[in-house]
């Protein structure tokens, strides 16, 4: 099944090109001759050229899952955030505690209005020279710190264009990795990354994060070194896979995708699952604290796995029912190989308890815990 899709994790927004002096043509990734020379088919996502897959999509699944994948993320805004107030400013629209970062560690979280609703969401990485990257779904994340921190002495920079991104998932990343390098890879815990290390010969900036639910690595070369990498990770056994695999794997994972588990200014984070990503420590302050300090008492809605039995898949946006009233919605569903026909829903909380029955789209239903494939996202931290 194939469905738009904006990461970890990603809004491949028009407005990049318009507000940025870019034409109408879509943009293709540093990556997009090698991918299809290897058979790679594609198509415009928001004015990027997305790669959809090789031409087996359950195959590509399936390294994913049990041996290792390689996604290309090129279009993932990467913003390199310096200046003295750098911390403050990105703290003031970031749920997470970035207080307690420490040098090397990523944070993931939700940026927020004054309401707490969500704009967008993303990851903030500390690096040792005191600077900061955040990467984000949106590329007018600069406007957005600039607006709720105007006097801030702090500068964006939306380093895109010379970061490409390939992302290695699977349970075989770490081994394929650890023979095409001196680096000891055991040594990086989940949310950590390290500045450039030597892979199959070229300096990588690599990060043990992911969409895949599976054990993951997310590489960044220089930009001249992105297709010699890519392919010495396919020498090494690293399988080239395209958005239709990654969106299997990532319903299967309960992970959401900006513009279809929710838009701008629509959803608070509990909504969608995000509690642990909310800090109320006393030393950090953020745009709608207060707000997410009630909703945290008793939130209303919540973002669960629905089992659903044979048929056709309920489109993003059908309602869920029970005893005939609504109680949310689906917002993506695929079949997965693993569990079968599946979807992503935000519930109200009194029908969103594992194994509650509801109805979609005329089909019956079963609530199930967000991570179908791994509740306790235990592969991912192996």
């Amino acid at each position: 099944m194939l469905a738009g899709f904006s990461v970890s994790l990603i809004d491949w927004s028009v407005s990049f090109r318009q507000g940025r002096g870019m034409t109408d043509a879509p943009i293709r990734s540093v990556l997009y001759d090698v991918q299809e020379r290897q058979g790679g088919t594609f198509d415009d996502f928001g004015g990027w050229m997305w790669t959809l897959d090789f031409g087996d999509i359950l195959g590509e699944y399936e390294a994913l899952r049990s041996g290792a994948g390689m996604w290309d993320v090129y279009a993932l805004n990467k913003w390199l955030v310096t200046g003295p107030d750098a911390a403050s400013a990105l703290q003031r629209g970031f749920t997470n505690n970035l207080s307690t970062q420490q040098v090397g560690q990523v944070r993931y979280g939700a940026f927020t209005d004054e309401n707490g609703l969500l704009l967008d969401e993303g990851t903030v990485y500390r690096r040792a020279d005191g600077s900061y990257y955040a990467f984000t779904n949106t590329d007018t994340f600069d406007e957005y710190v600039r607006g709720h921190s105007p006097n801030a002495d702090v500068s964006l920079v939306n380093k895109l264009p010379e970061m490409p991104l390939v992302s290695v998932q699977g349970p075989r990343s770490r081994e394929i990795l650890q023979s095409l390098s001196d680096f000891d890879f055991s040594t990086l815990p989940y949310f950590r990354f390290t500045e450039p290390i030597t892979i199959a010969g070229f300096d990588v900036f690599i990060s043990r994060t992911g969409f895949s639910g599976e054990l993951g690595y997310e590489l960044i070369p220089a930009r001249a070194d992105a297709e010699p990498l890519w392919l010495a990770l396919a020498d090494a056994g690293v399988r080239p896979v395209g958005f239709n695999a990654i969106d299997i794997a990532r319903i299967e994972a309960g992970l959401i995708v900006f513009e279809y588990e929710y838009e701008p200014g629509g959803l608070t984070p509990f909504d969608l699952g995000m509690d642990r990503m909310v800090s109320f420590a006393p030393d950090v302050d953020y745009r709608g604290k207060a707000a997410l300090q009630q909703i945290a008492e008793r939130p209303p809605n919540r973002l669960k796995t629905l089992r659903l039995e044979a048929g056709a898949l309920p489109e993003g946006g059908s309602e869920v029912t029970k005893d005939g009233s609504v109680v949310g919605k689906v917002t993506s569903s695929t079949g997965s190989p693993r569990f079968g026909p599946i979807a992503l829903a935000i519930l109200d909380t009194a029908a969103a308890a594992d194994g509650t029955e509801v109805q979609v789209a005329g089909l019956t239903a079963t609530v199930a815990a967000l991570s179908i494939f791994d509740p306790t996202k235990a592969k991912p931290r192996a």
